[in-house]
Order: C-alpha cells, then sequence, then structure tokens
C-alpha cells in the first residue's frame, strides 16, 4: 500500500505541525500527571487528593465534549492558540506557586490546566482527519502511536529524574516547553474559516446537545468507540487488577544480588512494551502492509486478547515477559487500523463532536479498569483472566460489526 510507505517530507505540514507539537504536549503532561497524586496526598491529604482528582477526571471528559463542539463551531487555529496560551500561563503559575509553598493556587491553576488542555483536544484531533486521506492515514496513525509511546517513554523519565531532585526546575522546563506551543501553532497551522451565528446561551447549549445526539444515533461509530472501551480496558487493567495481584501474589525472584517482586516486574513489563513499540512500530507496520486492514485488525486483536488473558492471572516471569510481547505486537497491529477506520466514519463537518465523542472510549476503559480490583476480589485470577479474554472478545466484535458490517450494507445497496 502506498500510503504505507509514506515518508516525512511528504506529510502535509498541518500533520508535521500537529505530530511535533502534540509529542511536546504529551511529553509535558506525562513528566507530572505521575507525580500530581503524590504532590497533592504530600500538601493535603489522601482524601482529598483522590477526590480532587477523580473531580477533574470528570471534570475533563466533560470540557472535552465541550472542545468537540466549538472545534466544529470556530476556527481550530484560534482554538488551539487560545488554549495553548492559557495552558503555558497556567504552568507558570503553577510554578511560581510552587516557589512561593502556595499549594491551593497550585490546586486552582491546575484545575484551569486540566481545562484548557481538554478544551483544545479534540481540535488537535480533527485537524490530523482534516489533513489526511483515507490512503495515507494509516501511516500517519501508525507514526502518531509511535511519537505517543517515545513523548510517555522521555516525559516519565525526565519527571521521574527532577521531581525528587529539583521538582522546581522540573516546572520551569515545562512552562518553557508549553509556552512554544502556541507560537508553533500560530506560525505554522493553517487557519480554517467557520461560520458562526449569535446564539442564546440557552440555545447554545441545545446544540451542543444536538451534535452529540447526531453522533450517538451513528449506530456503527457508537459500536466501535464502545469496543474500543472493551479492548482497553485489557491494557489499563495492567495498572489496577494486575498491579495489585503482581504485589501481591507473584513469587520474588533473586537474580545475582538483584530482586525482583511483584512491583519490579510489573515496571519491567511495562518497560519491554514501551521499548517494543518504540523499537519495532515501523517493522511491524512493513509487515502489516502485504495484509490487508481487516485481517491486520483481526489478527492484531486475536494477538492482543490472547496476550493479555494470559497476563492478567500469569505469575511466572518468563510468562508474563512472552505473552507481553505477543499482546504488543497485536496492539501494533490492531492500533493504527482501528483509529484510521475510525477516522474515516467521522463525518467532514462534525469531526471535532466525533472526535469528542470517541475519547468516551478511553473514559469508559479507565473505569472498567478500575471495577477490576472490586471484580478480582471476587473472582479467582483464572477467572479474571476468562472475564478479561471476554470483555476484549466483546469489544472485538463491537469494533467488527461497527466497522465491516456497515461495509457490506452499504456495498450491497450500491449493487442493487
Amino acid at each position: 500500500m502506498e500510503g504505507d510507505k509514506m515518508k516525512w517530507k511528504d506529510i502535509p505540514k498541518p500533520i508535521k505541525v500537529r505530530l511535533v507539537t502534540s509529542f511536546f504536549n504529551r511529553s509535558v503532561s506525562f513528566a507530572i500527571m505521575p507525580f500530581m497524586a503524590l504532590l497533592f496526598v504530600k500538601a493535603f491529604n489522601e482524601w482529598i487528593a483522590g477526590v480532587f482528582l477523580i473531580s477533574l477526571v470528570c471534570l475533563g471528559y466533560v470540557i472535552g465534549l465541550i472542545g468537540g463542539y466549538l472545534a466544529d463551531k470556530f476556527s481550530r487555529k484560534r482554538l488551539l492558540v487560545l488554549t495553548a496560551s492559557l495552558t503555558a500561563s497556567m504552568f507558570l503559575v503553577m510554578t511560581l506557586s510552587l516557589q512561593f509553598d502556595q499549594m491551593i493556587v497550585f490546586m486552582i491553576a491546575y484545575t484551569i490546566f486540566t481545562v484548557t488542555n481538554n478544551l483544545g483536544r479534540p481540535a488537535m484531533s480533527a485537524i490530523i482527519i482534516d489533513a489526511t486521506t483515507p490512503e495515507n492515514r494509516k501511516a500517519v496513525y501508525a507514526l502518531d502511536y509511535w511519537l505517543i509511546n517515545l513523548s510517555i517513554t522521555i516525559g516519565t523519565a525526565l519527571g521521574g529524574w527532577l521531581y525528587v531532585s529539583n521538582q522546581l526546575l522540573l516546572f520551569w522546563i515545562l512552562t518553557f516547553t508549553s509556552s512554544m506551543l502556541p507560537i508553533a501553532y500560530a506560525i505554522f497551522l493553517e487557519d480554517t474559516k467557520r461560520t458562526w451565528t449569535s446564539q442564546k446561551l440557552r440555545l447554545v447549549f441545545v446544540d451542543v446537545f444536538q451534535s452529540y445526539q447526531i453522533a450517538w444515533r451513528d449506530r456503527p461509530f457508537v459500536k466501535v468507540v464502545f469496543g474500543s472501551m472493551c479492548i482497553l480496558a485489557a491494557e489499563f487493567s495492567m495498572g489496577s487488577y494486575v498491579a495489585v495481584r503482581l504485589a501481591d501474589s507473584f513469587e520474588p525472584l533473586s537474580i545475582e544480588s538483584w530482586t525482583i517482586n511483584g512491583v519490579r516486574m510489573m515496571s519491567l513489563i511495562q518497560i519491554e512494551n514501551t521499548l517494543i513499540v518504540v523499537a519495532l512500530t515501523f517493522f511491524i507496520q512493513r509487515l502489516a502492509s502485504r495484509f490487508s486492514n481487516k485481517h491486520t485488525l483481526l489478527g492484531g486483536l486475536a494477538l492482543y486478547t490472547i496476550g493479555y488473558a494470559v497476563i492478567t492471572s500469569a505469575n511466572s516471569m518468563m510468562l508474563l515477559l512472552s505473552f507481553m510481547l505477543i499482546a504488543t505486537f497485536g496492539e501494533l497491529l490492531y492500533s493504527p487500523v482501528l483509529n484510521t477506520e475510525k477516522a474515516n466514519m467521522m463525518p467532514e463537518d462534525r469531526r471535532g463532536a466525533y472526535s469528542a465523542f470517541a475519547g468516551t472510549s478511553f473514559a469508559g476503559a479507565d473505569f472498567l479498569s478500575r471495577s477490576t480490583i472490586l471484580i478480582g476480589s471476587l473472582l479467582t485470577p483464572f477467572m479474571m483472566s476468562v472475564y478479561i479474554g471476554l470483555l476484549v472478545s466483546f469489544g472485538c466484535f463491537l469494533v467488527y460489526s461497527g466497522i465491516y458490517v456497515k461495509e457490506k450494507i452499504v456495498l450491497r445497496r450500491a449493487a442493487s
């Protein structure tokens, strides 16, 4: 496939801007996100920190839906410049509040940062769909997927290194990096003119509701979104049920003077996953280009399902490492295809709303993964493997029926 062999110089400028700026934006986010709970627990207590962070997850989801509506109604460039400028300003406020030990101010600034960050995210997603074609979309999403994992690696490494040794320097670096993003958007992004009719506030909320009602009525797209949610829940459960189970039941191993306990084993398989993605993304995509998107998607999902079903209950180091390899190969195969097919289903005039609605996959998967801790207290590890296997299989069924059953119906109508 020609689109799969796309080179960097062939990628349209808006996509280059989006990929590079998203890389830095994610690196900044992942440098602080893993440590926010520690920061707020230290400043207040566990209960306040927990309630505050859970509230921000809910707030971020709602704001993301509003951001999707705005991305369809306003200039996406202006929306991104505005939200990125406010995000950079909030980083500056957070940095100064840390310097002067004003944690209430820090908390307020972090809340506004969450709002502005989620407000601009659907516009970023819509830009990549606007500037790609069905032919090159898979190659672009594969590159984006690789950059996401690289940004996670760099961001968490930077955060882990500086959070303890020089927290203030970390936030000054993040302030500088985030302040470059609105400048990049203003200079390099092309504007898109959109018409906006002045409306009363009540009518605006009605319009927002109607935008998402259209997405909700798109049954095939809804199937793909909820199918993706079930599929992602397996990966997300690594940080909940699997982490807790390994910490409790993994028999420590000694390799010379180094002891591998459950917590370290969890870190090892996460590092393995990231290294495989960063090292093998493009190699796997070249292999996948020999097959149709349909076969690549189904083959990838089969490997992914088997891998995570075994990891859910495995207690052997070799089993965990081997099946993480299988699961990651599956992830590398299915993810670019699924993202491409999802993008192809979005109407041109509602890509912002559809992109934001697609975010339900991540919010729902996060909820499902957290519920595995409760379910795991009632089921044996083997039964949890069966549960994860069935959940992901159901997700695969929804995705397949949403993408390919609709495709068959359209072809039959065209033939008749």
